[in-house]
């Protein structure tokens, strides 16, 4: 009995400690993660968390071309998507869904974890937001929206683009191998507002690149305050109902009911690949410019920080067939080949991808050569 009582205050003890130091999301994490599915981030955490939907109306599926899943994929694709756990995989070609195929009980009605393609989508949202007013360019500050941050030595310098090109210079450590990083905290959070806007900055921004999730999320509560609205009221306005979207979505929220701007918009494969045809056809849809031409090509567009790297999206440019992405955790794409008029999306659940230099996954590249030989 003395064992069982030394044991109930050590174990007492150590939860206190970790409540005062700032780590009591860590047992957030482990109820939500015993209660419901994997015990780690997983492309099927729609449930775990509080979320808003993101409404759709007039649903209209993709049409299929006329040799619809007759074709067979390579054998390097198929054992490449086995390796890496794949849950999904649709091919559009001419705008038309060609190739569908998907693993593990998922099917097309699959609600699918974007992870950090939400950031991608969240530069879309800027792109609306200038076209409706509500900002005056890319270039404007975040004091504009955050008064706060006109006092800090380096926060009066910060503008939405930096938010984009991943410039913003936090202090912050881009972390996903252990439960006290960052990005674990700002994944399980109850307030992310206050995560967010109580992350300083180490340097001037706009110097360099270096990838940080805060950017995303604070590029989140500035469209949230400029619009007064939701961000998912905000996607479904400018995205899924002109898209035409065939299920409406779900973003997952923290407690607060704020959204995960840096990720988590639970959507099917089908309707990631309209969003990838929307950009591929820069901003025209059905006949009707609904986002900017020039602000679409800015997306597109590689900084001299880093020239892979656009406004949330990544960019392959010199590759022999030219495409670009959104990329998010654990092997998520929504991968446009203009030349091929090709968009591609690949879910998936493996965050082992080998990447080349500049940090892009070399899988992407394998799926671009495989999937246009077959279908190109």
């Amino acid at each position: 009995m003395k064992k069982v009582w030394i044991g109930f205050l050590v174990g007492g003890s150590v939860g206190a400690l970790i409540y005062l130091t700032g780590f009591g999301y860590l047992f957030k994490a482990i109820g939500k993660n015993l209660k419901k599915g994997a015990l780690t981030p997983s492309t099927d955490d729609e449930e775990k968390f509080p979320s808003h939907e993101v409404f759709t109306q007039n649903q209209k599926p993709w049409q299929k071309d006329i040799s619809y899943n007759q074709r067979i994929l390579s054998e390097t694709v198929l054992k490449d998507l086995k390796k890496t756990g794949a849950s999904s995989l649709v091919v559009i070609r001419n705008s038309k869904l060609i190739h569908e195929q998907y693993w593990k009980d998922h099917h097309s009605d699959s609600l699918l974890n974007s992870f950090s393609m939400a950031k991608g989508m969240l530069s879309l949202l800027v792109g609306f937001a200038i076209d409706d007013g509500l900002l005056d360019s890319e270039y404007q500050l975040v004091s504009s929206a955050f008064p706060e941050y006109a006092d800090c030595e380096y926060g009066k310098f910060l503008t939405v683009r930096h938010l984009m090109t991943m410039q913003g210079a936090f202090e912050w450590d881009e972390e996903y191998k252990h439960p006290f990083a960052e990005n674990s905290k700002q994944y399980f959070v109850g307030d992310l507002a206050s995560q967010t806007l109580n992350v300083g900055l180490k340097e001037m921004p706009g110097v360099k690149y270096e990838y940080q999730s805060v950017c995303a999320q604070l590029l989140g509560l500035i469209l949230r305050k400029i619009t007064g609205r939701d961000l998912s009221a905000y996607l479904s306005e400018k995205l899924w109902i002109p898209l035409e979207m065939e299920y409406s979505a779900k973003w997952s929220t923290d407690d607060k009911g704020v959204e995960k701007a840096f990720c988590c918009i639970h959507a099917t494969a089908r309707d990631f690949a309209k969003i990838g045809q929307l950009l591929m056809q820069n901003g025209e849809w059905n006949g009707k410019q609904i986002l900017s031409e020039e602000f679409c090509r800015k997306l597109i567009t590689p900084t001299k920080e880093n020239t892979a790297f656009g406004f949330n999206l990544w960019i392959n440019e010199n590759h022999s067939i030219p495409h670009y992405f959104f990329y998010g955790f654990l092997g998520q794409f929504i991968i446009m080949i203009p030349d091929k008029n090709m968009v591609i999306v690949k879910t998936g659940l493996n965050n082992s991808l080998d990447v080349d230099d500049k940090k892009r996954p070399m899988q992407v590249r394998l799926l671009v050569d495989e999937i246009c030989k077959t279908f190109g």
